[in-house]
């Protein structure tokens, strides 16, 4: 029985090592460690508590993105996904590091509780969000991501953004025309687009 709660351990230090040593009380279950188990290990140090139902494993090395994973992770990652600025300076297409995480929700979530530093935006609840991985972490596509942050950028800055990812292979022209329609936001073609605008 001794072997059983060990391999499990294991199982989600493994699990946690996937996601910069973070892990949530959910994990822990799905690899049969009870919270007794958990208070345990805390106490003994092998896991410290980042907070309420988010752990990590102690010593892990600490990387550039630890704040938005911990706050994705105590929101949901069931639920969320980062978004707008968060998204952006994940897909590295911004020089401006956000003050707060920005995570996209179903509007069904949006009572949710939210940390501190957390912005929560919503989008209908059968809304299908085209989402791309970065450093373990899951966010808006680049073409959702550029709509979603028009609004919020000067439009040089935006303009670059957009020039990066279209040279960088991040997305297509077509891309971001078709989830500005589908958004109903043409006119930000204006501002991502200019020459396009123009013709």
């Amino acid at each position: 029985m001794h072997d059983v709660k060990a391999t499990d351990i294991r199982a989600l230090e493994t699990k946690a090592y996937q996601q910069s040593g973070y892990f949530d009380v959910d994990q822990a279950r799905e690899h049969g460690v009870s919270r007794q188990l958990l208070s345990h290990h805390v106490r003994q140090g092998r896991f410290e508590r980042v907070r309420r139902g988010l752990y990590r494993v102690r010593g892990f090395p600490s990387s550039q993105h630890d704040e938005m994973r911990e706050k994705w992770m105590a929101v949901g990652r069931d639920k969320a996904v980062l978004s707008h600025e968060s998204a952006l300076a994940l897909l590295d297409l911004s020089d401006n590091v956000p003050d707060e995480v920005h995570l996209l929700v179903p509007r069904r979530y949006r009572g949710l509780r939210r940390p501190s530093g957390v912005v929560i935006h919503t989008r209908p609840d059968d809304e299908k969000v085209s989402t791309v991985w970065r450093d373990g972490l899951p966010l808006t596509a680049p073409a959702r991501t550029l709509v979603d942050v028009v609004g919020e950028l000067q439009p040089e800055q935006a303009a670059m953004a957009v020039e990066q990812a279209l040279s960088r292979g991040l997305l297509t022209t077509r891309q971001l025309e078709h989830e500005a329609a589908r958004r109903r936001k043409t006119r930000v073609i204006e501002t991502l687009l200019p020459d396009k605008a123009h013709q």
